[in-house]
C-alpha cells in the first residue's frame, strides 16, 4: 500500500507544476478575452464595414460635362446619353474568347477591337474599357438576356460630347479624346485622380482644355450590395455627382460662320475683337476639322489624314502662327518715331523710289518712289522708304523698347492654351537667340534693321497678337487682355462674367495717337485698302501689309506655285471718324481685328475682302456665307513690291529660291547660318505628338515686301477674262522727284542678314563692306530737318 502513496516531496511539485499550468491558461484566457473584446467591441465599426465592403462595392457616378455656348446662347458643346459594353479585365478569364462570344450577340467590328486594345495598352490604370459605344435598345435587350453568361461584361449609361456645328469654330471649342497616360500623370499632380475615377474623357485644346475643371463637375459615388455571384442586389447609398457649369463665350456664332465662309478654300487666321473690353468675336484657323471625330478615339485613318495633310488642318494658326507682319507694322512704327523724337507728324522726306545702306539698295514698292512723303502719307500709301530711314534713326532697341508695350513679341494671355510668343527682335533677343552660335552670329548689324522697320526680318506675330495691338489702336492706348470666355453659368443658374483686365495704358500723345488714327482711316477712302471698303455703310480704319515668304532677284513669282506667294495681311477697326472729319464727336469702335491668308498675296487682294465681309456682318447683320472674292485687279507692279535681292558680305548680290530652301506654308525651322551669310532669325516650334496636339510654328521672311498705292476706279478698261467684270484703270502715275544726292553710309556699315544662296552663274568677286557693329548710319540729305529730331545720326 506505501508504494502507491507519494512522497510530501512530489506532492509539492505536483501542485507547482498545476499552479504553472493554471496561470498559463488564465493568461490566455485573458490575453483571448481582450482580443474577442478588441474585435467585437472597440474596432466593431472597422471589422463591420471591412466586412461589408466585401460586399458593398463603391461604384462612381460620373458627373455631365458642362455646354459650351455662344454670347447669344447657342449650343457650340452638348452631351448626349447612350448605352456602352464594358469590359472589367479582372474578373474575365479569357478576353479574346468573351469578345469573340459577344459577337454573335452585337456587331463588334475589327474598328472596335482595334479601338479597345488601344484604350487598354494606352491605359494600364484603368480598370475597364469600352468595346462598344452607342449600342441600339435593340442590341442592348438582347445582351441582357444573355448576361449571365459574361462575367465582367456589363452594359453601362454614359454622356457622350456632341458637337452639332461639325468643324464650325473647332480650334476655338477644342474636343474631348480618351484620358491617355500622360493625362493621368496631369490629373495625378493636381490631386484630382479621385474626381476622375470613371471619367474616361477629358478636354483637348480650346476651350475643353482650358476650363476642363469647371466642365468636368465633381464625381458621386453609388454604394452597391453584390451577392456571391458578383451581382448587384441593391444601391445601399448615394452620394450625388455634380454636373459641370456651362462655359458662356464672348464668340458669335453667326459671326464665326461668317468669317469662316469667307475663306473659303484658303489657309489662314482671323481675330476679332471688341476693343472696349477684349471678348474675342470671333476666332478662325483655316482650315479647320470635326471634333466629332477625337469623342469615341479618332480612327487611324482619320488621323492620318489630319495629321499628314500638307494644310495643316489641326494648327491653330490664330494663336500659334507668328508671321512677319509686313507693312501692318508700319503704324506701330509711325507713333515709335513721333514719341521718340525722330519725326514730327507734318515733316516731310523724299522718296527716291529706294534706300542704299552698307552696299545694299532697299527697293520701296513704287519705280520712282512716292515723292515728298510726311507721316500719315506714308501709312496711307505705304511707303516703304519712310520706314526704311526712320528705322536706321530708331535703331532696333528703338523699335522693340516702345513696339513692345502693344503686346508685340510676348504672349496675350488669351485663355485657349498653346498660345505661341512670336519675336520682337532686338540685340538683347538676338545674343539669347543665337547664344549657341558663337559672338559672330550673335551681332546685330544695322542692315537688319532696316528690314525690321517694314516688319521683315526676324519679325514674327500672331494673328490674336495683331488684333491686340490694333484694339489698343482703337481704345487710344489701353492694352487689354483677349478673352473667349465671357461667363461661368452653374446648374443653378448663378452667373460669373469674367472681368476686363488692361493689362497696359501705353504712353501715348493724344495728337499723335490721333494722327495715326486718321491715317489709317484714310488707308480705306484713298489708300491701298480704297477698292475693299467701297461703298461701306461706316468709316473702318485699316491696313494692308505683305509678308514676303521667298526672296527673289527682281524676278516675278512663279504664280503657279501658289505656296510661294506672299502672305496676305490686313488689320482694322471700325467704325471710326471719318478722315476729313477727325473733329465729329467721337464714334466708339466696336470690333478690331486682324486677317491673315498664307499666300495670299498683296495684302488688298486677300485679307481686305475678308475683313470687309466680317465686318459687314457685325456691324449690318449682313450674313454672307460665301467666300470673299479676291481682288485680282491689282497691278502687277505691286505685287514685285519686295527688297528681292540681298548682299553677301563680299559685295555679291546673291538670291534665294524654293529650291535652295523650301518653306512649307505654316512651318519654320531653327536658322542655320549659312558660311557665307548672316544668321535670319525664326521661331522653331515643336512637331505633333501622338495625341493628336500638333503645334504650330512661325515663318520668317527673309526680305522686305510690301506694295501698296492707292488706285482709283475708272470704268474705261475691258472686262477682266476671269472675273467678267470691268477692273478699274491703273491710276496714273506721278512723275518721279528728281533723285536727292545720297549721304554714302558708314564705313562700318553691314549688309542685311542674308540668305542660303542658289547657285548663280560665276560672278567676279566685289571688294568687300567692312562688318558694322552699331545700328546707325549716316542721315540721308533729302530727309528735310526738324527741330524735334535730334542732329547727327541715329540710332541706338
Amino acid at each position: 500500500m506505501n508504494a502507491f502513496k507519494e512522497s510530501d516531496e512530489n506532492r509539492g511539485g505536483f501542485f507547482l507544476r498545476l499552479v504553472v499550468v493554471a496561470m498559463f491558461v488564465l493568461i490566455g484566457l485573458s490575453v483571448l478575452a481582450w482580443r474577442l473584446h478588441k474585435l467585437q467591441v472597440k474596432e466593431y465599426e472597422k471589422y463591420r464595414t471591412e466586412s461589408e465592403n466585401n460586399y458593398i462595392a463603391p461604384l462612381p457616378l460620373v458627373p455631365q460635362r458642362g455646354n459650351i455656348i455662344d454670347r447669344n446662347g447657342k449650343i457650340l458643346a452638348r452631351n448626349f446619353i447612350a448605352f456602352t459594353l464594358e469590359i472589367t479585365y479582372k474578373e474575365v478569364d479569357n478576353l479574346s474568347k468573351t469578345i469573340d462570344e459577344l459577337g454573335s450577340l452585337i456587331a463588334i467590328e475589327p474598328k472596335d477591337r482595334d479601338r479597345f486594345n488601344k484604350f487598354r495598352r494606352d491605359n494600364p490604370q484603368l480598370k475597364a474599357a469600352p468595346i462598344r459605344t452607342r449600342l441600339s435598345d435593340e442590341e442592348v435587350a438582347r445582351f441582357m438576356a444573355n448576361r449571365y453568361r459574361f462575367p465582367g461584361v456589363d452594359v453601362q449609361t454614359r454622356f457622350f460630347r456632341d458637337y452639332p456645328n461639325g468643324p464650325l469654330a473647332s480650334h476655338l471649342i477644342g474636343y474631348i479624346n480618351r484620358i491617355s497616360e500622360a493625362d493621368v500623370k496631369k490629373i495625378e499632380e493636381r490631386n484630382e485622380k479621385k474626381n476622375y475615377e470613371g471619367t474616361d474623357h477629358i478636354g483637348q485644346r480650346g476651350v475643353e482644355e482650358r476650363y476642363e475643371a469647371d466642365l468636368h463637375g465633381i464625381t458621386g459615388t453609388e454604394y452597391i450590395e453584390r451577392n456571391n455571384r458578383n451581382v448587384k442586389v441593391r444601391t445601399r447609398s448615394i452620394e450625388p455627382e455634380t454636373p459641370g457649369n456651362t462655359i458662356q463665350l464672348s464668340v458669335d456664332l453667326d459671326l464665326q460662320r461668317v468669317a469662316e465662309a469667307a475663306f473659303g478654300e484658303r489657309r489662314g487666321a482671323l481675330v476679332a475683337i471688341d476693343p472696349t473690353n477684349g471678348e474675342v468675336l470671333a476666332l478662325v484657323s483655316m482650315p479647320t476639322f470635326d471634333p466629332n471625330l477625337f469623342v469615341d478615339g479618332i480612327s487611324s485613318e482619320n488621323w492620318k489624314m489630319l495629321n499628314t495633310s500638307i494644310d495643316k488642318p489641326l494648327l491653330n494658326r490664330a494663336i500659334y502662327s507668328a508671321y512677319p507682319p509686313g507693312s501692318t507694322f508700319k503704324p506701330f512704327m509711325a507713333l515709335a518715331g513721333l514719341t521718340n523724337g525722330k519725326r514730327t507728324i507734318t515733316q516731310k522726306i523724299s522718296d527716291p523710289g529706294y534706300f542704299n545702306y552698307g552696299g545694299h539698295t532697299f527697293k520701296d514698292d513704287k519705280k520712282g518712289g512716292h515723292g515728298l512723303v510726311d507721316l500719315p502719307t506714308s501709312i496711307i500709301v505705304s511707303c516703304n522708304t519712310y520706314y526704311y530711314l526712320l528705322a536706321n534713326d530708331l535703331g532696333i532697341d528703338g523699335i522693340s523698347g516702345f513696339i513692345g508695350q502693344f503686346g508685340l513679341g510676348s504672349f496675350t494671355g488669351i485663355d485657349i492654351p498653346g498660345e505661341a510668343q512670336g519675336v520682337l527682335p532686338s540685340q538683347e533677343w538676338k545674343k539669347k537667340r543665337f547664344a549657341r552660335l558663337g559672338k559672330q552670329a550673335q551681332k546685330w548689324y544695322g542692315g537688319e534693321t532696316i528690314s525690321v522697320g517694314i516688319g521683315q526680318g526676324y519679325n514674327a506675330y500672331t494673328p490674336v497678337q495683331m488684333a491686340t495691338a490694333m484694339a489698343a489702336l482703337a481704345n487710344e492706348g489701353k492694352l487689354i487682355r483677349p478673352h473667349v470666355a465671357r461667363a461661368i453659368i452653374t446648374q443653378q443658374g448663378q452667373e460669373q462674367l469674367l472681368p476686363t483686365e488692361i493689362t497696359r495704358e501705353i504712353d501715348v500723345k493724344p495728337e499723335y495717337m490721333a494722327a495715326v488714327r486718321n491715317a489709317l482711316a484714310s488707308v480705306t477712302v484713298r489708300g491701298t485698302a480704297t477698292r475693299s471698303f467701297i461703298g461701306a455703310q461706316y468709316q473702318a480704319a485699316g491696313k494692308t501689309g505683305t509678308a514676303q515668304v521667298y526672296s527673289l532677284k527682281g524676278g516675278a513669282y512663279d504664280k503657279s506655285n501658289e505656296r510661294m506667294r506672299d502672305h496676305s495681311w490686313f488689320i482694322a477697326y471700325a467704325p471710326t471718324n471719318k478722315p476729313d472729319k477727325p473733329n465729329d464727336p467721337k464714334i466708339t469702335p466696336r470690333i478690331a481685328l486682324s486677317v491673315l491668308v498664307e499666300n495670299g498675296g498683296f495684302g488688298a487682294v486677300s485679307a481686305a475682302p475678308i475683313a470687309r465681309q466680317v465686318i459687314d456682318a457685325y456691324l449690318l447683320g449682313k450674313q454672307n456665307e460665301k467666300a470673299a472674292p479676291e481682288d485680282t485687279d491689282i497691278s502687277p507692279e505691286d505685287e514685285n513690291d519686295g527688297d528681292d535681292s540681298v548682299t553677301a558680305p563680299n559685295g555679291t548680290a546673291i538670291t534665294e529660291t524654293p529650291s535652295a530652301r523650301p518653306r512649307p506654308t505654316g512651318t519654320q525651322t531653327a536658322p542655320q547660318p549659312p558660311a557665307t551669310a548672316r544668321p535670319i532669325g525664326t521661331q522653331s516650334t515643336p512637331q505633333p505628338s501622338a495625341e493628336a496636339r500638333p503645334t504650330g510654328s512661325t515663318q520668317t521672311a527673309p526680305q522686305p515686301s510690301e506694295a501698296q498705292t492707292a488706285r482709283t476706279p475708272q470704268p474705261s478698261r475691258p472686262a477682266s477674262p476671269t472675273t467678267g467684270t470691268r477692273p478699274p484703270a491703273r491710276p496714273a502715275r506721278t512723275p518721279p522727284a528728281a533723285l536727292p544726292p545720297e549721304t554714302p553710309p558708314p564705313a562700318d556699315a553691314a549688309p542685311p542678314p542674308s540668305v542660303q544662296p542658289r547657285k548663280p552663274p560665276p560672278r567676279k568677286p566685289q571688294p568687300a563692306s567692312p562688318p558694322a557693329n552699331r545700328d546707325r548710319g549716316a542721315r540721308p540729305a533729302w530727309i528735310q530737318p526738324s527741330e524735334a529730331m535730334q542732329s547727327g545720326t541715329g540710332g541706338d
